[in-house]
């Protein structure tokens, strides 16, 4: 069950990425992703009442709350990164960036959850991966000319605060329901895009969005709150370094739906990157 639902979030997180970029096209990033969370939180905690775990709060240890909270907060950075850099780059160049985190989350795994077994498996798949990932950001000179390259750095630090997340609600999740432990981060991350919002003076902003745009925001919303809770079942259930490169095989579902809404075409170059970060990917699935 566990792998099915990796398999469910990496498609749910692949429709993420591409209904966030319509959403933000005249809509500033961080007032986006502020109302992208409000849905988060009332579809997570709608899945809470309907699973009957929300009587199970009072006995979440004090050690899971801390955990879950820095989850959250690690989320809450990593999306505010992220869809910085959407709003700034393609699609096609974002999200293999962003999806490096798969390769800092592996290394975190091994080293911090012991997670060893068939160790060389996934050192050979993560290698694989790297190469895959370079692959597909390497910008052509004229490319370089035109663009400031600040996505890139948004993008990075982006998978740096991702892969935090994944091993941070690992160990916050123990013995908590997901959905509830989902719902809980969820909060965290409420919290931490309006205090953005409200630092930066955009919650005029917030009252002023494109009816259409704030449709897209809400389906990117509801995507990320169903990605969220097959990923923290996954993660609970399964091996972190096994459901992380499941979990980021959403780029193959972001490609095409890229291609198909935005037009952005891969070069021969990026699509055997494209290749190469699906073989490291399925080599540490099937392997580990």
């Amino acid at each position: 069950m566990w792998l099915i639902m990796a398999i469910l979030s990496a498609f749910f997180a692949g429709l993420t990425s591409i209904l966030a970029k319509c959403g933000i096209k005249k809509t500033d990033s961080d007032v986006a992703t502020a109302i992208r969370t409000i849905v988060i939180l009332l579809f997570s905690w709608i899945m809470v009442l309907i699973v009957g775990s929300a009587g199970t709060i009072s006995t979440i240890t004090p050690k899971s709350l801390l955990f879950l909270i820095l989850s959250g907060m690690a989320t809450g950075a990593s999306w505010i990164c992220y869809f910085r850099a959407l709003s700034m780059g393609d699609v096609n160049k974002v999200v293999p960036v962003d999806k490096s985190s798969t390769i800092l989350s592996i290394l975190f795994a091994i080293v911090l959850l012991g997670e060893t077994e068939n160790l060389a498996v996934k050192l050979i798949g993560t290698a694989i991966l790297a190469a895959g990932i370079y692959f597909m950001i390497e910008k052509k000179p004229e490319e370089q000319r035109k663009s400031s390259g600040k996505w890139i750095v948004y993008a990075a630090l982006s998978a740096l605060f991702a892969a935090l997340t994944s091993i941070l609600a690992k160990i916050g999740i123990d013995g908590v329901e997901s959905n509830l432990g989902t719902a809980i981060r969820t909060v965290v991350v409420l919290l931490m895009a309006w205090l953005v919002v409200f630092m930066k003076g955009k919650q005029a902003q917030a009252r002023q969005v494109d009816r259409k745009e704030l449709a897209f925001i809400s389906l990117s919303g509801i995507a990320t709150g169903a990605s969220w809770l097959c990923y923290y079942y996954a993660i609970q259930n399964g091996i972190v370094s096994v459901v992380v490169p499941i979990d980021k095989l959403s780029i193959i579902v972001t490609v095409i739906f890229s291609y198909i809404v935005f037009k952005e075409r891969l070069s021969r170059k990026a699509f055997i990157g494209l290749l190469m970060m699906v073989a490291g990917t399925l080599m540490m699935a099937i392997w580990s």
